[in-house]
């Protein structure tokens, strides 16, 4: 007769069962966001990691096994990516006399955070290929994969990083923007974009829509950025 405990192992380590989990550990997170009236630490996104992470090494099984089995969630990533659109036609109307500072401060931004994360990581010792890693940081994580491995980075790397900068931004940053006093709600959802991409677009959208709506259109415009300025500052930077 077949163990309790191993069968349930057998579920869990599945590619239905680890699908369940992510879901399961999403939802985790949903419900405790709602029970601590939307604090700004209990996002759903780094429950869902924690959890996740948690129930992988209880298991023993390998991230790779796992990436392929959450395929089922993953592809569902780039229609709810396009899905942004929608806020964003609804706030076509605020766009007016705003596209011009826009494009500059999308542009500029991508220009600080490709250079300040390089000059940093030089600074404290870090090699080449770590520096080129850490220059993709504010891109989406499909991005930050694509640059990294273009320049001689270390792919993976990028993503983690893009995926922490993206929580850590959408945990802080509409707080930091309150302490330095931007409250237009344009600008607030452009800076939150260009830094946390879509884990920030996501609470954007809880906040505002206005917000939301220029929060994802700001994270596909700094993905644009980073993709075209990280080889041309390369030549400096390296």
């Amino acid at each position: 007769m077949n163990n309790p405990l191993d069968t349930l192992h057998d579920v869990l380590a599945s590619p239905i069962g680890l699908v369940g989990v992510t879901v399961g550990a999403y939802q985790c997170g949903r419900w405790l966001q709602r029970r601590s009236g939307g604090h700004a630490l209990v996002q759903p996104t780094l429950v869902a990691i924690v959890i996740v992470g948690v129930v992988l090494e209880v298991l023993g099984v390998r991230y790779a096994d796992y990436a392929d089995a959450a395929t089922l969630v993953s592809i569902w990533l780039g229609p709810a990516t396009v899905a942004l659109a929608v806020p964003l036609h609804r706030q076509a109307h605020r766009l007016t006399g705003f596209v011009v500072p826009m494009l500059t401060a999308v542009v500029l931004g991508a220009v600080v955070s490709i250079t300040t994360a390089a000059l940093v990581a030089h600074a404290t010792g870090a090699d080449v290929r770590l520096q080129k890693t850490l220059a993709t940081k504010s891109s989406t994580t499909p991005v930050a994969i694509a640059v990294a491995q273009h320049l001689g980075g270390i792919p993976a790397l990028a993503a983690v990083f893009a995926i922490v900068i993206g929580v850590v931004g959408a945990v802080l940053g509409p707080a930091v923007l309150d302490l330095v006093g931007v409250h237009d709600r344009r600008a607030r959802g452009l800076a939150i974009g260009a830094v946390s991409h879509g884990i920030g677009a996501s609470r954007m959208l809880r906040e505002d829509e206005t917000e939301g709506a220029f929060a994802g259109l700001s994270m596909g415009l700094t993905a644009l950025a980073i993709s075209a300025l990280v080889p041309l500052l390369a030549l400096w930077l390296w």
